[in-house]
C-alpha cells in the first residue's frame, strides 16, 4: 500500500508516560488504540476521568482512547505494537511482545543508547526479534504536551525496509502530526539520542546567563558533534540536517518543555543531580546517554568535547562553571 493509504488499524501503545499517552491520543483520532502502563491505578484513573494527571495534566483524552492493564491482551489484539517506555524498558518489552504476539509490526519511540552495551534501540530490537523484523522508530522534534493537544508537529518514521516505512507513514500520517519516511535508522536514532545531551549543555549555558549567542554556537557545534558520531556509526550525513537531527536538537535546546534542558538549568543553579531528577519526576534520557556517548565516541575516535564536558559535569564531579570553562578554553580551529 502506498503513501496515500489510510486504513483503520488496532494499535497497542506500551508506556503510559507523557509521550506514550500523547501518541495514543493522536492516533486514536483515526485508529482503535489501547494504552498499556505498569501502574494499574494510573490506568484506572485515565479510564475514569480521561486525563493522565501524572504526566499530561490538563489535557482531555479522547473517549475513544481505551486503556488495557493486561499486557498480553493488549499485545495479542493489536496490528501494530508501539513501544514508548524509557529506553531501559525496551529490551524486556519487545522480548515479551515477540513471545506473546510474534510477527506484528513494531515501532518504538525510545531515545538513547542502552546503558552498559551502548546499543541503539534498533540494535536491541534486532537482537530480540531478529534482524528482519518488521520494525522502525518514530522520532523527531515533538513535545508530548503539544502533540496531545493537537498542535502541529512533524516527525520521522525510520526503518531499514523502505516499504515498511512508507506503509506505516501512510497509515499513521495526520494533518497535525505529519510523518516522513526515512531509511536511515542509525542517523535518526543517533540524532534523537545525542540531542538530549546537548539540551543539558544548552540549559547550563542559559542558566549561567551566557546569552543567545552562546546558545546558538552551542547548538551549531553540537550538531557538528552529532553528525561526526552518526557518520562514524554508518549514518548518512544529510539525515542530521532533517527532523531527527537539526529539528529535534533545536527544539530540545530551546524549548522550556524539554526535561533535559531543565536538568541543565538546575545544574547551573548548583543543585545536585539526584535532587534534580527527583524533582523532575520524569526520565531525562540525556543523563545516562552522556556516559554512553563518550564511551562510543572514544572507541570510534570521534571528538565530542561538549558531550565530554557534560559527562564530566553529570558523573565525574566537574561543576557547571568548570564545564563551560573547559569548552571555552579549547584551541581555535577551522569550522
Amino acid at each position: 500500500r502506498g503513501m496515500g493509504t489510510v486504513s483503520r488499524c488496532r494499535i497497542a501503545v506500551f508506556g503510559a508516560g507523557a509521550w506514550g499517552t500523547a501518541l495514543a491520543q493522536a492516533f486514536s483520532a483515526s485508529h482503535d488504540v489501547v494504552l498499556w502502563g505498569r501502574d494499574h491505578d494510573q490506568l484506572a484513573e485515565i479510564a475514569r476521568i480521561h486525563e493522565n494527571t501524572r504526566y499530561l495534566r490538563g489535557v482531555r483524552l479522547r473517549d475513544a482512547l481505551a486503556v488495557e492493564p493486561d499486557f498480553a491482551r493488549a499485545a495479542v489484539a493489536a496490528d501494530l505494537h508501539l513501544v514508548v517506555t524509557p529506553l531501559a524498558g525496551l529490551r524486556t518489552t519487545v522480548r515479551e511482545l515477540r513471545r506473546l504476539a510474534p510477527g506484528r509490526a513494531l515501532l518504538w519511540a525510545c531515545k538513547g543508547f542502552e546503558a552498559g552495551t551502548g546499543k541503539l534501540p534498533h540494535e536491541i530490537v534486532a537482537e530480540e526479534c531478529g534482524a528482519g523484523a518488521a520494525s522502525g522508530v518514530l522520532t523527531g522534534p515533538s513535545f508530548a504536551a503539544e502533540v496531545a493537544r493537537g498542535l502541529p508537529a512533524a516527525i520521522a518514521l525510520a526503518a531499514h525496509d523502505a516499504d515498511f516505512a512508507r506503509h506505516w507513514v501512510g497509515v499513521l500520517h495526520q494533518p497535525r502530526l505529519r510523518i516522513y519516511a526515512n531509511t536511515d535508522l542509525v542517523g535518526c536514532e543517533v540524532g534523537g539520542a545525542v540531542k538530549n545531551v546537548m539540551a543539558i549543555a544548552a540549559g547550563v549555558s542559559d542558566g549561567m546567563g551566557f546569552g543567545l549567542n552562546a546558545r546558538a554556537a552551542l547548538i551549531t557545534r553540537g550538531l557538528a558533534e552529532i553528525a561526526r558520531l552518526a557518520r562514524a556509526l554508518g549514518a548518512r550525513g544529510e539525515t542530521l540536517m532533517g527532523l531527527a537531527g537539526m529539528g529535534d536538537l533545536i527544539l530540545t535546546c530551546t524549548g522550556d518543555l524539554s526535561r533535559n534542558r531543565r536538568v541543565g538549568l538546575a545544574l547551573a543553579e548548583g543543585k545536585g543531580l539526584a535532587d534534580i531528577l527527583r524533582e523532575l519526576g520524569h526520565v531525562a534520557e540525556g543523563v545516562s546517554t552522556a556516559r554512553e556517548v563518550v564511551g562510543i565516541a572514544r572507541r570510534h575516535g570521534v571528538e565530542m568535547p561538549i558531550c565530554e564536558a557534560i559527562d564530566a559535569l553529570l558523573h565525574h564531579g566537574l561543576d557547571a562553571r568548570g564545564a563551560v570553562e573547559r569548552l571555552l578554553a579549547r584551541d581555535p580551529r577551522e569550522e
